[in-house]
């Protein structure tokens, strides 16, 4: 994802060596345990604190990406109705893979999984669009993770990711942040349309109602609770914690479902999305059918090259400057920076949460990338790679419990979205607001992503009032050419149904 996590302040002393771990095995100089002051046990704690402090994502990605149709009325797979266990297994399992992937071929302790906000631009930018895929959707996150990995390859990503200015690319994050939220408060009811009134209201009627409502009040209280006292696996606590309650609820009340067999709403004051209630088989044998559901250019007949193309840039924007800043702080927390500032193994680095963009989409699971609640791990001592593995060998092992994923409603799990954009809004503080030249055009990204629950929408705008600004303010020359054909290409998207209205093309 890329928010931030509380996590106890850096010890930058390096450990001493514990001789009892066998600091001359092959375990021991394979991941250079000894020679970063490390311990096998410090390794296998800092795993599994990262593991979890990051597993809701199992939980989330299938509740975002899982349960919106693309296009053509279909969900994630192809069927007529959410199949969550399904995207969790694959979600857990393509996590696993390339966090194994991270600590055994780049030997650092940054573990992967399905980007938050991320998910959120394939599942409401893309895969929505009126004659969209699925499919195709994640075709363009495969183009995308192969994109980024020839720019890593060619030493060219450092110039692309110093082309955006940087006040553009915090209001990207912070947009998405706002957007996911706003995600999270209309699913839980707590946001919704107003029938005749203003176009959203609170709750029923203006007020909240129903014991549906309360679960995510208590479910947003204890995430926020556990936050400020500063523990670990605070998001996914939160959500075990207001599902239980869920459950509880719907065997002693029976609230049932808000919508019936045809969607239309039959309930309002009842859960959504799931009824809670004790899954058949806790543990099964995980489904991983979405594998390889992709077309790689299927996209491109389907809206036209400019579109497709403007959404792989968006693609990319949101998820490109988050690994570079990630493996930095990580490093920094855990005294692994050289004298410039770098990790070790930068190249490998990148080159792994590269593939794992591209994996994402082969899957079916959304972009994956570095994880900023690695510090967790790092935090209890982990070093080295071998922290990695254990976190990949858990989610691996979190791909039998895909069945509890459909226990969960809507009410339980949209608390931790709150909180996640919480997080990501927190860089707001970084934008320059007394600048009107980058203030304005980050404003217009940070509003335009929720109120269209468009993302691409929200960055074009932000970049053509960049430009435009610049070039009235005399600073044309100081744009990069990335700005200019990125803001020509956004300016074309925008105009391309007027002005076919206009030459009478359909």
């Amino acid at each position: 994802m890329s928010s931030s996590v509380p996590s106890p302040p850096s010890d930058l002393r390096k450990r001493a060596v514990d001789r009892s771990t066998g600091g001359s095995g092959p375990l021991d100089r394979y991941f250079r345990i000894s020679q970063r002051g490390s311990s096998v046990g410090r390794e296998v704690r800092g795993g599994f604190a990262t593991f979890f402090t990051m597993a809701y994502i199992v939980v989330l990605n299938p509740l975002i990406i899982g349960t919106v149709p693309d296009g053509t009325g279909r969900f994630l797979g192809g069927g007529d109705a959410p199949d969550l266990a399904a995207v969790a297994a694959a979600t857990a399992l393509v996590a696993g893979v390339l966090t194994l992937a991270m600590g055994v071929v780049a030997n650092y302790p940054l573990a992967l999984a399905a980007g938050l906000g991320l998910n959120a631009v394939v599942a409401f930018g893309i895969a929505s669009l009126p004659g969209m895929t699925w499919a195709d959707a994640m075709g363009l996150v495969v183009i995308e993770g192969l994109i980024i990995l020839v720019l890593v390859l060619t030493g060219f990503r450092k110039a692309v990711f110093h082309a955006v200015p940087p006040e553009l690319k915090t209001a990207i994050s912070v947009g998405i942040g706002l957007f996911i939220a706003v995600i999270g408060l209309v699913d839980a009811g707590v946001v919704r349309k107003s029938a005749g009134g203003p176009a959203l209201e609170l709750g029923i009627g203006g007020f909240l109602s129903g014991w549906p409502t309360l679960v995510f009040l208590l479910g947003l209280l204890v995430i926020v609770v556990l936050f400020v006292k500063r523990v670990r696996g605070a998001i996914l606590i939160g959500i075990v914690g207001a599902t239980v309650l869920a459950v509880v609820l719907e065997a002693v009340l029976d609230i049932g479902s808000r919508t019936d067999e045809t969607g239309t709403v039959v309930n309002p004051a009842a859960w959504s999305l799931n009824v809670p209630q004790l899954p058949d088989a806790v543990v099964a044998v995980p489904d991983f059918g979405l594998l390889g559901q992709f077309s790689l250019l299927g996209s491109f007949d389907r809206i036209g090259v400019v579109a497709a193309v403007l959404l792989v840039f968006t693609l990319l924007l949101a998820d490109f400057f988050d690994t570079m800043g990630t493996m930095v702080a990580i490093g920094a927390e855990g005294d692994l920076l050289d004298e410039d500032g770098n990790p070790p193994n930068v190249q490998r680095i990148l080159v792994v949460d590269s593939l794992a963009a591209a994996a994402g989409g082969a899957a079916s699971v959304s972009s994956n990338t570095s994880y900023i609640e690695s510090a967790a791990g790092v935090g209890e001592g982990a070093r080295t790679g071998l922290a990695s593995v254990v976190t990949g060998v858990l989610f691996l092992l979190a791909t039998l419990f895909s069945p509890v994923v459909a226990v969960v409603p809507y009410e339980a799990a949209a608390p931790a979205l709150v909180v996640v954009g919480f997080l990501m809004m927190q860089q707001v503080r970084h934008i320059p607001w007394d600048d009107v030249a980058v203030a304005l055009p980050a404003f217009l990204i940070i509003v335009i992503m929720p109120f269209t629950y468009s993302i691409a929408a929200g960055i074009g705008a932000g970049f053509v009032s960049y430009v435009v600004i610049a070039v009235v303010s005399g600073r044309a020359r100081r744009l990069h050419p990335i700005m200019w054909v990125s803001t020509a290409l956004f300016v074309v998207y925008f105009a391309l149904e007027p002005v076919k209205g206009l030459l009478g093309v359909s």
